[in-house]
């Protein structure tokens, strides 16, 4: 452009809101009031703002210098420290009030940027705390369900076992029963060995009973009946209703011994002991029972 004549490339005018202007006045006009028409300042500091000011001055000064026929090397110069000194003037060129404001936008957008960064780093670690936290609850949860069944698991078997258990323990007592009961079905004396009467004295019913109750445990199962009734075969409890030489009761469960429980000593007798005998294994197991209770 510096071989052009003078004249060949009309006058420059840039046009400004509100006016016109030329030369770097109005570079700098234009610069400065885009600068504040600006409705939010964009990631660049003030430092780039200068540069970008001086630049434009530089441009806008080349043109007009070209259209006015100034070509000298001094004016090029003078363009160019005026670019390299954009950045240290424009600033100092903006009303005080304004610099801040230019200032305080750009420390705004970056503080913004700073804040927006920053959350993302925190929202991307309570991810990741949330992530270790659910992945640490599932194990948890997993342990516990676990030892919960296992728990579970092992009442059920011992509630079982002790179910079988108690079940063995019926059935073998069911057996020891039914077992005792027939050795004593067999061996005991039948009471058709006795002459029935119409009365009986303690000493006969004692006699009845020595050959009814076996020796060894003769004298527990009188000690019993000196107890209740005495000897008598016909003793009555009045409040009770309990009947006989055991006082059975109710009375009429001795009906299984024979029908003629209520005059028949050897029938009572028999009965008597084979009670002892089921419920407390013999008649000093019985006797033992009673010295404990003061009944059997």
């Amino acid at each position: 452009m510096r071989g052009l004549p003078v004249g060949s490339v009309p006058p420059v005018t840039v046009y400004q809101w509100g006016g016109q202007c030329k030369g770097h006045d109005c570079a700098r006009k234009v610069t400065y009031r885009a600068m504040l028409e600006g409705k939010r300042v964009s990631r660049i500091s003030v430092r780039g703002f200068a540069v970008a000011s001086a630049t434009a001055v530089t441009t806008v000064g080349a043109v007009v210098g070209v259209a006015s026929g100034n070509t000298d090397s001094d004016s090029y110069n003078d363009l160019e420290a005026t670019a390299a000194a954009g950045d240290a003037t424009l600033l100092a060129e903006i009303p005080a009030g304004q610099q801040a404001a230019v200032q305080t936008a750009s420390l705004t957008q970056q503080a913004d940027a700073q804040a927006a960064a920053a959350d993302s780093a925190e929202q991307k670690s309570a991810e990741e705390s949330a992530r270790k936290k659910a992945a640490k609850d599932a194990i948890a949860k997993k342990a516990a369900a676990e030892k919960k069944a296992a728990a579970e698991k092992a009442e059920r078997e011992a509630k079982e076992k002790a179910e079988r258990e108690a079940k063995e323990r019926a059935e073998a007592e069911a057996k020891e029963k039914a077992s005792r009961s027939e050795t004593r079905s067999k061996t005991a004396p039948s009471t058709d060995n006795f002459a029935q009467q119409s009365s009986y004295s303690i000493a006969e019913v004692k006699s009845m009973a020595r050959q009814i109750v076996p020796g060894d445990q003769f004298q527990c199962f009188s000690n019993i009946v000196d107890h209740e009734s005495s000897w008598n075969y016909k003793a009555t409890n009045p409040s009770s209703g309990a009947y006989g030489l055991m006082q059975a009761l109710p009375a009429g469960k001795m009906s299984t011994a024979g029908a003629d429980w209520q005059t028949n000593p050897a029938t009572q007798l028999k009965w008597g002991l084979g009670y002892m005998n089921d419920r407390y294994g013999s008649p000093c197991g019985a006797w033992s029972f009673w010295q404990a209770n003061n009944w059997y």
